[in-house]
């Protein structure tokens, strides 16, 4: 028999491990909750993280998307256009629509505060900006300016137009920047966005060959940090009508795929976007081939005759249609899945006379008088006049 002191030495003991036993297994087991269980058969999902630089978009396998201007043109991209790439647009020579691309493009810079390039064939390139459209107010946002108005009251009338020049030039709802906004096509952006050096405008014509060019995209985007998975601002180059007969490098066409080879190469690895439209039918089938080829997103915009006929009867609301803006091609960055899209062709629509909308081709329902509708015109006896292929 074990003495009464050695019995209580004993039991401290005992206690003195058990406690020291739950001690490490306590450790053991916080340790492994740290740990993500992982097995063969469970897959790894990444939530992309929130940019806090406006205008900009994180989307899957590590991509950054910049915004087009055009909600509805970023919701069929999958977020709008990828950061570093090379947008170009198909012009048509009958219709300025490409021109509300651009301006809506460099509009959406301009109201995140992204520094952008402008070229064009125009003498004074500069005077395009006074084109390109606002912010499209709505109702609550009025009524919200119409509230401060009145508290403001108590400041003099003509000390007002003082204020605009120190108000941001970020547009923010709900207290979160907005990453695309709806442009008001009938009323000019504010000239404090325009003012200032965020803007750079170079004249196509002033350049005897593509090398000013060149020049002057590569000192912009040197002023752009590189893309190191910090990001602190993008860019945006504009070029319009790249390919036109005024320019004087017109008839030098390897000296015009070289230019876009380099340009796009160098804003592969800077973080800005190229958007440049061409006019496809004034340059040879090869080198629009080849123009093509090069963009990594590809657009093309076309006009519709006002009195068409065949067109009035065959699709739904074409007498409020502008165009037809037609995706062939969308850029594909860090995978090897094409992107299948739910159709490649858009109606070109303003909605109430101010914004730009992309709706989808409907056909129109064919009147009872003229024959049988299209769902009941696919039967095999159906028709009364018989021909080869009817069984």
């Amino acid at each position: 028999m074990l003495v009464p002191e050695k019995m209580a030495k004993y039991s401290v003991e005992k206690i003195d491990d058990a406690c020291m036993r739950m001690m490490y297994d306590r450790q053991g087991y916080n340790m492994a909750s740290s740990k993500v269980r992982t097995s063969s058969f469970s897959r790894k999902v990444q939530v992309a993280p929130t940019s806090s630089v406006p205008g900009l978009k994180y989307g899957p396998n590590g991509t950054i998307f910049l915004s087009s201007g055009i909600p509805d043109l970023d919701k069929i991209l999958g977020g709008g256009f990828h950061l570093g790439s090379l947008v170009m647009v198909m012009e048509d020579t009958e219709a300025p629509h490409h021109m509300l691309l651009l301006r809506t493009f460099m509009s959406q810079g301009l109201v995140h505060n992204q520094p952008v390039l402008y070229a064009s064939p125009s003498k004074n390139p500069r005077a395009f900006l006074g084109t390109l459209p606002a912010t499209l107010v709505s109702k609550d946002d009025k009524s919200l300016k119409s509230d401060a108005e009145q508290k403001d009251l108590r400041i003099a009338w003509q000390y007002k137009k003082y204020l605009g020049e120190n108000k941001p030039p970020i547009e923010e709802r709900d207290g979160k920047v907005e990453y695309c906004n709806d442009f008001d096509l009938r009323k000019p952006i504010e000239k404090h966005l325009i003012a200032g050096n965020r803007v750079e405008c170079v004249g196509l014509l002033d350049c005897s060959s593509l090398a000013g060019i060149r020049d002057s995209c590569t000192k912009f985007l040197s002023q752009l940090p590189r893309f190191d998975g910090n990001i602190t601002s993008a860019g945006r180059i504009a070029i319009q009508s790249f390919c036109a007969p005024q320019c004087e490098y017109y008839d030098k066409e390897w000296d015009m795929l070289s230019f876009i080879r380099s340009i796009k190469s160098m804003v592969r690895s800077s973080n800005a976007v190229a958007f440049i439209t061409f006019p496809a039918s004034l340059v040879s089938p090869s080198v629009s081939k080849r123009l093509q080829h090069l963009a990594d997103t590809l657009l093309a915009v076309k006009a519709i005759p006002d009195e068409d006929k065949e067109l009035a009867t065959l699709l739904t609301g074409y007498q409020d249609m502008l165009g037809l803006l037609s995706i062939h091609k969308v850029a594909r960055f860090n995978t090897q899945v094409p992107v299948i899209l739910d159709a490649t062709t858009y109606s070109m629509k303003l909605q109430k006379r101010r914004s730009l909308v992309l709706e989808c081709l409907n056909q129109a329902p064919v009147d009872g008088s003229s024959g049988s509708s299209y769902g009941t015109s696919g039967g095999c006896s159906s028709s009364s006049n018989t021909g080869t292929l009817d069984f």
